[in-house]
């Protein structure tokens, strides 16, 4: 736990990279974007709406729904501890940390994300002024609109949580000696190793949803959040300590098919369940409970799984990957508003919902590569899309950078 990180260039440390881990970050930002174009199709609230509701989305969709958050945690936690400036002071880290995560986000909330209340609101709320004035006189009002509080990050609230648990750390790592540190960094091994890296994560779950029960919404609003900071931030917590642990990575090695199987047990729940009451009439408290529970196992479960799989047959470099590892951030800020905007755009196309997917996956994956490809080029752009500046002598493969 208390090992002395270097500051190596592209983001390695003297531990060395685990590029299984790098697939992994990639894969679930990816995986990210298909479940945003999928919220346009299910039943759930979203900021656009197809005409076609398709109810059985939800199914699928339950497959990640449990763990895809986590997820991206857990590995922003161990990208963290990659990057951790152990040489140069927590202050340091902290500074870079806010260098990189705070322009996107003020450039996201300020241009990136604006168009998607103007198109929930003219979409779904009946409002009729063009979004030059929407932008221009109501969005920077500070107070609400239709009921949506503007300016808003929308799905930029994971940027805002990563730096706050970021910031965390850094004092947590300032305040707690090198040895005290080290001994938590045991501690945590000692709880985590052997089985226990399944069934300790999953008990705390349960006791987390069963604390909450009959549950409490997510508000990415960061101030009333309590029960996802439980959950989340001790995601990222683990990613961190994952990073420095090779007892903790045994004991993942031995036991991930464990936790396959248990994920998707908890999942067969969730989605007997979601199948059973995918309408009218509500479950009952009981049931409800259950599946709360099985979702608590599926999520650990199936999120240990992919770490483990991801251990075993994902570790070796590809010449696209540094590529891809750069990319994920700025594809992350821009693809929910490609989303939204095209997605209202189809509402008045009147065509149906198979096009309209594959028009939704097509535009997506045209307009994050065109934002990625045209702001990589543009010097005073890279910041904002959170990309690092660029240095003399220095390759575009080498800027690949885990975030």
């Amino acid at each position: 736990m208390a090992a002395a990180f270097e500051c190596l260039p592209g983001g390695e440390t003297a531990l060395g990279r685990h590029y299984g881990m790098d697939w992994l970050r990639i894969a679930a930002f990816g995986m990210l974007i298909f479940y945003h174009i999928a919220l346009v199709f299910v039943n759930w609230p979203y900021h656009a709406k197809t005409a076609h509701p398709i109810d059985w989305v939800s199914v699928p969709m339950q497959a990640v729904n449990a763990w895809r958050l986590p997820l991206l945690f857990v590995v922003s936690g161990y990208a963290s501890r990659a990057i951790f400036t152990g040489c140069a002071g927590s202050a340091d880290f902290a500074w870079g940390r806010t260098k990189r995560l705070i322009p996107p986000l003020l450039f996201g909330v300020i241009v990136i994300v604006p168009p998607q209340p103007w198109v929930e609101l003219s979409t779904q709320h009946g409002y009729t002024a063009s979004f030059w004035h929407f932008w221009t006189q109501e969005y920077f009002k500070f107070g609400t609109l239709g009921g949506i509080v503007l300016p808003t990050w929308n799905h930029l609230w994971f940027v805002v949580y990563l730096w706050v648990y970021t910031m965390a750390l850094a004092i947590g790592a300032a305040l707690i000696p090198r040895r005290g540190s080290a001994l938590v960094g045991r501690a945590v091994e000692w709880v985590l190793s052997g089985p226990f890296v399944v069934i300790v994560p999953i008990a705390l779950l349960i006791a987390q949803m069963a604390w909450t029960f009959p549950g409490a919404r997510e508000t990415h609003a960061l101030v009333d959040d309590g029960p996802v900071h439980r959950v989340y931030a001790a995601m990222f917590l683990f990613g961190f300590v994952l990073r420095g642990s090779d007892r903790i990575w045994a004991s993942i090695r031995r036991w991930w098919p464990a936790g396959l199987v248990l994920g998707l047990i908890g999942y067969g729940v969730v989605a007997t369940l979601e199948i059973r009451f995918m309408g009218p009439p509500q479950m009952s408290r009981g049931l409800w409970f259950a599946f709360g529970l099985a979702r608590a196992v599926q999520s650990w479960g199936i999120m240990i799984a992919l770490v483990g799989m991801a251990d075993r047959w994902l570790n070796h470099d590809h010449p696209a990957r540094a590529m891809l590892n750069e990319a994920v951030f700025p594809f992350y800020l821009i693809h929910q508003t490609i989303i939204v905007v095209v997605a209202g755009a189809l509402l008045r196309a009147h065509i149906g919902p198979l096009a309209e997917f594959v028009i939704l996956v097509a535009a997506t994956a045209a307009g994050c590569w065109a934002f990625y490809r045209m702001g990589r080029e543009i010097g005073w752009l890279r910041p904002l899309i959170g990309l690092r500046g660029r240095r003399a002598g220095r390759t575009p493969r080498a800027a690949g950078a885990t975030s």
